[in-house]
């Protein structure tokens, strides 16, 4: 006996189409997600691609270093480019508050006179590098930019003291200032706190912190390119985990050196994005800035969405064409960018301070 099949050629039709787009989809994501030859890619900015062409000339990633020795590194590279620190005057005040002794470096418009609103500010460097001559510029262009008063705290680097006494440190040091701000020309009631990279997590975790705390009372927080999450998965740390400044493995090497603890990388003052709602709600004022070829954008990215949802006023601005720290670097000091990235901190922190 024969059986006779019978085919749908229309069904069939549609099916092989369904398959077809699936496979183009997929192989298009796979293709999307892969890491892009930095050198090709028309999403990095003219400027920034001649930066790289200088920085990917071979040499041991930070990662293989001693901490010390990388420290150097970014020293050298800030030092080898001169910039324009004229304007301001800076004095040196440590402070013992909470069990901590803190150094401040106080940066302030040349001539100021009066209690002056004042901004926090918590350096990057992955909790491992950076200093006050590292950051210096950043500090300067806000300040000479808004006349406000800068506060540079120079916490403790890891592995020197590892978490959380860098934050406790910042926590600290923003409480003193918050109290004691009239002692050096500063309205301590007056206050924000902005911080790059790593320095972003901890002035999002001083906010955190100060919550939970009741106080001091922070306005503004400004975190460029933050360092949020500890996921390693995101699309951004797919595309870009090589040769655009902070790598994969260097971000790794850092978050280890700062904690290895599984249940201190669980805490929101260690992983910021971690925060459930409740804990966001009632927070200040934020800008997110972010870099568009950097491994933490979407980090950041996602810490707005998510303070959003928690009702806090919060605006995110990508910069197209960047990479990480690109506000950082001496070397790209001179690009509208940079000069764009400061403009809009500073408007917002003479919006918010008043």
């Amino acid at each position: 006996m024969k059986t006779k099949l019978h085919f749908n050629y229309s069904s069939l039709r549609m099916m092989l189409i369904g398959i077809i787009m699936i496979l183009l989809i997929v192989t298009s994501f796979q293709s999307f997600a892969q890491v892009r030859d930095w050198s090709a890619d028309e999403r990095i900015s003219t400027g920034t691609r001649e930066f790289l062409k200088l920085l990917n000339t071979g040499g041991p990633g930070l990662e293989t270093l001693k901490p010390e020795d990388a420290r150097m590194v970014l020293v050298n590279a800030q030092k080898s480019v001169k910039v324009d620190l004229s304007g301001v005057t800076m004095t040196e005040k440590t402070i013992k508050s909470g069990g901590y002794s803190v150094k401040l470096n106080i940066v302030k418009p040349a001539g100021a006179r009066g209690a002056l609103p004042v901004f926090i500010f918590t350096h990057g460097g992955g909790w491992v590098l950076g200093d006050f001559p590292t950051h210096e510029r950043m500090v300067h262009d806000l300040v000479v930019r808004t006349g406000f008063a800068g506060v540079f705290i120079e916490y403790t680097r890891t592995p020197d003291a590892p978490y959380p006494q860098a934050l406790n440190e910042c926590y600290e040091g923003t409480k003193w200032v918050a109290e004691h701000g009239s002692e050096i020309g500063i309205d301590g009631k007056n206050l924000a706190i902005v911080g790059n990279s790593a320095g972003g997590n901890l002035a999002t975790a001083t906010v955190l912190m100060a919550k939970a705390k009741n106080g001091p009372k922070i306005k503004l927080q400004i975190l460029m390119w933050p360092t949020i999450d500890t996921d390693f998965n995101t699309e951004s740390y797919q595309q870009f985990a090589t040769d655009r400044f902070l790598t994969a493995p260097v971000m790794k090497w850092m978050y280890d050196l700062y904690a290895t603890d599984p249940k201190q990388r669980q805490e929101i003052y260690y992983s910021p994005l971690k925060a459930g709602i409740n804990d966001l709600k009632g927070l200040p004022v934020t800008l997110i800035q972010v870099a568009e070829n950097d491994i933490l954008r979407d980090e950041g990215e996602a810490y707005g969405r998510k303070l959003d949802a928690a009702g806090v006023n919060v605006t995110t601005l990508r910069y197209d064409g960047m990479i990480h720290d690109f506000g950082l670097l001496n070397g790209l000091a001179y690009l509208p960018q940079t000069a764009a990235l400061f403009d809009h901190a500073a408007l917002a922190l003479k919006k918010y301070l008043k």
